[in-house]
């Protein structure tokens, strides 16, 4: 189940969609909510999966793997 493997991964924002200001932040996939928004340690603006460029970092198998 992906949405399992993904929670508490570390991440960075390439491009949030009409927020400049978040571009190059990182964080932590704290919840993903219903409408599979990603919820984290970023900011407090939710990552929308479909619309938002985001990348993982760290140590996993997939390390910096865009999406």
């Amino acid at each position: 189940m992906r949405k399992l493997r993904i929670l508490g991964r570390k991440i960075r924002i390439i491009n949030m969609r009409g927020e400049p200001n978040y571009a190059g932040r990182e964080g932590v996939i704290e919840h993903i909510d219903a409408l599979g928004q990603l919820h984290g340690t970023w900011g407090g603006l939710a990552i929308l999966p479909d619309q938002d460029i985001y990348e993982f970092i760290g140590d996993d198998d997939d390390k910096n793997e865009t999406v």
